[in-house]
């Protein structure tokens, strides 16, 4: 009782001394400055306040960081003046001011409070704001969310705070460059509120206006985006939006980059995963005014502009030409022009309906009205000569428009209607158009049906003579389709719509193919980068002549990933099958495929280890959903580094299903006399006797694994004296209890070896011989991610020798699925 008696004193002091340190984690005083060494971290341990470079320079800056791996800068203190010493400090000054101070003690950056006091201390919120109190009674002097840089954080205000504060988001000057660039992000004060960004003072693109719940510009905004703003008013004339998103596993915010692109980013603190949710600048139509006054922008058509029914274009010789900020003019008078300038009546207007688009700017907004019903705001709009074109929407009311009508867009889905004043000719002609558009489809379709008829009468009677001519690609679709190796019952097997893309379409995105756009060859054909007229970014895959994969792998791909919609899946737009050609159409991928990273001496230390595991797991939820949660059940037979492509943010995305076969619901493994795939990544049941399952995917997730791993290919040699394949030589390490000598030097942390090493072993797992000792997809994840604890261990490996030197060294130089066997399946008594 006496020995506790004297630790009283110590554990006091100790207690005192952790109290000290647990303030000196996120608060700056007079006495405890911030050198450029040292970090301050919120209590959360979300942000941290520290001195970081920006690429590409050594300049020192002072910011607020995300405190998880992607390290995403937040908020600079000094961005227009760069400390170029390692020497700089932030500290509280004698006046109680936050400043910044070079080696020299030259004051760079300042909070530049008038009322500072000199008790005071700076302290890293758990929100990222960077706060100046006043310590004698805790009163805020001075926050960094009311001076933001380019990004926007949960609790932030953006808009009009007083009369003479206006809050705004503003860019970096480009990726190197946090110095105050040319866009800047906030509301207008003299409009309903939304969202604008500027080019300087110019409008680059604005949200629409908001309704109490989304902003009707943006239609994407769907019940799933509720809630993410709130509008604030006061009747002293504040009107701001704070952002209220709140998931105690991830940070949701908005930057505005260098280039005007706001994009919204989720960034998960459990394993640092960043992804980017959406952007403001999708296609040309999002930029403000792309088709100039009275024009409508369709990021879908080409051109994207069309000039609004009733009027034609200003310059016609200019907007032939694509240049369309001109806009257009009217072409009828409406009645109160014709009333001033021929004195006579004439008949009323009227209003033309533009269906799901983003309504005009409100620069020259007449009135507002939010009691009045649609029909009301017609009325009125119609005994107004002044207005032009009125809209109505649940929780804004009437909007009313008087002169040029600019930044309409097209949408697709979740736009407003908008009902613009024309001529009455303009409504007659409107009229007579849809009945010569009604009889024109009627007499079409009837002269298709007899095209249609005549044609099948004549190949049946020359079907007789010409049995063993080659199929026209129309005819060999349609026995492909008949033919289809998706399934045994072909009726089943439909063609899903797919948007058909033009030869013309795809040869203008590509530069007719040219090979400054080839991004690889496959065994189906080399794949190339177009940008369509919209601005869009895809990936052409088109299949070659010497292809040793066909039209049914063509429709094969077609028609099932059509149906398939997962965020590990390449998304397919469309296809062409035109001159003889047979193309696919995916979303493009600027990160290639995954072995461009894996077998890259350098840029294989991109991928440490945090991110090699979402890749692993990413890979594994893309096939578990093939096997199980998809309403197909899919077995891809030709998973590999090169068929895994990366998204912008290194994302994997299962690709090339050509060879992929498709399982009825009870069925769980089939034969096939026709064995595809590539080398290395066969599982032997498949390779040897042509039998496939689920576990032959999982033999080769188990070989991509280990590949990830080991930053090795598996067909490749790995021990000088054995000759082993990388199987080989990880059973070998593993035996010898050496499994850490596999594991790619660019992940040497020993933090993480234990966890890289109970991949390795479910690596093993994954690839042992018999089909029947290999886990499932489900039980792979639940292995990886320690929700099975214990794991078995591994038994023999398949190919633990190294392969024949050709089959090893074709598939190495190429990386194609060019195994293409035949079989005779014999089976046992």
């Amino acid at each position: 009782m006496r020995g506790l008696k004297n630790l009283l004193p110590l554990l006091f002091l100790f207690a005192c001394f952790c109290s000290e340190v647990f303030i000196a984690l996120d608060t700056i005083t007079i006495n405890e400055p911030m050198r450029d060494s040292a970090t301050i971290v919120s209590a959360s341990q979300n942000f941290k306040l520290a001195f970081f470079s920006p690429v590409n320079t050594s300049d020192r800056y002072v910011g607020i960081i995300l405190n998880i791996p992607a390290q995403s800068v937040v908020w600079v203190a000094n961005r227009d003046d760069p400390i170029t010493d390692s020497a700089g400090m932030l500290t509280i000054s004698e006046d109680g001011n936050a400043v910044i101070l070079n080696g020299q003690k030259n004051v760079l950056w300042s909070s530049n409070v008038a009322n500072s006091v000199a008790n005071s201390s700076a302290q890293l919120l758990d929100t990222g704001n960077l706060v100046l109190r006043d310590n004698s009674n805790g009163r805020i002097l001075w926050e960094s969310f009311q001076t933001p840089t380019d990004t926007l954080v949960r609790t932030m205000k953006i808009g009009v705070i007083s009369k003479n504060n206006m809050i705004r988001l503003t860019s970096w000057r480009s990726p190197s460059d946090p110095s105050v660039g040319n866009f800047s992000f906030g509301v207008d004060p003299l409009q309903i509120p939304e969202f604008f960004i500027w080019n300087h003072s110019k409008p680059y693109w604005r949200s629409g206006p908001w309704n109490g719940n989304v902003f009707i510009g943006i239609p994407e905004m769907s019940s799933a985006y509720q809630n993410r703003f709130d509008l604030v008013t006061d009747p002293n004339g504040s009107e701001y939006f704070t952002h209220s998103f709140i998931n105690d596993l991830a940070l949701l915010y908005y930057v505005l980059n260098s280039s005007g692109v706001l994009a919204e980013k989720v960034s998960y603190y459990r394993d640092g995963h960043s992804k980017v949710a959406w952007t403001s600048l999708k296609s040309e139509c999002d930029v403000y005014g792309k088709c100039g006054p009275f024009g409508s922008c369709n990021p879908q058509h080409s051109p994207i502009c069309i000039c609004l029914q009733g009027f034609e274009p200003k310059n016609k010789e200019e907007w032939d030409k694509g240049n369309w900020t001109g806009g257009c003019s009217r072409k009828a008078l409406l009645q109160c022009d014709r009333n001033i300038s021929a004195r006579q009546e004439g008949k009323p207007d009227g209003f033309l309906k533009l269906a799901n688009i983003k309504i005009p700017d409100f620069a020259h907004l007449m009135e507002l009205l939010r009691s009045a019903t649609e029909q009301d705001c017609g009325n009125q709009c119609l005994n107004n000569c002044s207005c032009i074109a009125y809209a109505y929407s649940t929780g804004i009311g009437c909007m009313y428009w008087s002169s040029s009508l600019i930044d309409i867009q097209q949408f697709s889905f979740n736009g407003a209607d908008l009902h613009i004043r024309v001529a009455h000719t303009e409504l007659g002609f409107r009229k007579n158009m849809k009945a010569v558009i009604a009889s024109t489809v009627v007499l079409g379709l009837l002269f298709l049906a007899m095209s249609a008829f005549c044609l099948r009468k004549w190949l049946t009677r020359h079907r007789g003579n010409k049995q063993n001519a080659e199929l026209p690609l129309f005819e060999e679709w349609e026995a492909s389709k008949k033919e289809s190796i998706l399934s045994d019952k072909p009726e089943q097997s439909k063609l899903e719509e797919l948007p058909l893309y033009s030869y013309e379409t795809l040869a203008i995105a590509t530069d007719t193919f040219h090979l400054k756009n080839k991004l690889g060859t496959g065994g189906f054909g080399p794949v190339f980068k177009g940008i369509l007229l919209s601005g869009q970014k895809i990936a052409v895959k088109r299949l070659s002549n010497s292809s040793n994969q066909g039209i049914k792998e063509f429709m094969n791909e077609v028609e099932l990933i059509s149906k398939l919609q997962h965020r590990n899946l390449v998304r397919l737009l469309g296809c062409c099958v035109e001159r003889e050609e047979k193309m696919l159409i995916y979303e493009y991928m600027p990160n290639k495929s995954l072995d461009a990273y894996l077998f890259d001496l350098q840029k294989r230390y991109l991928l440490y280890w945090n991110r090699r595991k979402l890749i692993i797991e990413g890979i594994g939820r893309g096939l578990l959903y093939l096997h199980r949660d998809s309403r197909l059940k899919i077995i891809h037979r030709d998973l590999k580094p090169s068929n895994i492509l990366l998204d912008e943010e290194l994302n994997p995305k299962i690709s090339d299903f050509g060879l992929a076969r498709l399982f009825g619901g009870n069925q769980d493994q089939a034969n096939t006399n026709r064995v595809v795939g590539t080398y290395g990544y066969m599982a032997p049941e498949y390779a040897m006797k042509g039998k496939f399952s689920e576990k032959s995917d999982v033999y080769s997730f188990g070989v991509l694994l280990l590949e990830i791993v080991s930053g090795k290919k598996n067909t490749s040699s790995h021990d000088d004296e054995n000759d082993l394949s990388l199987i080989g030589y990880a059973w070998k390490l593993w035996n010898e209890n050496e499994a850490a000598k596999l594991v790619d030097p660019a992940l040497s942390d020993p933090r993480v070896e234990m966890e890289i090493l109970r991949y390795v072993h479910v690596g093993l797992l994954c690839v042992q011989e018999s089909a029947n000792d290999r886990p499932n997809v489900s039980n792979v994840l639940s292995m990886l991610n320690s929700e099975i604890a214990e794991l078995p261990p591994p038994k023999l490996p398949a190919y633990t020798a190294r392969l024949g030197s050709s089959e090893g060294e074709g598939s190495q130089q190429s990386g194609h699925s060019v195994n293409d066997v035949s079989l005779t399946i014999i089976q046992g008594r």
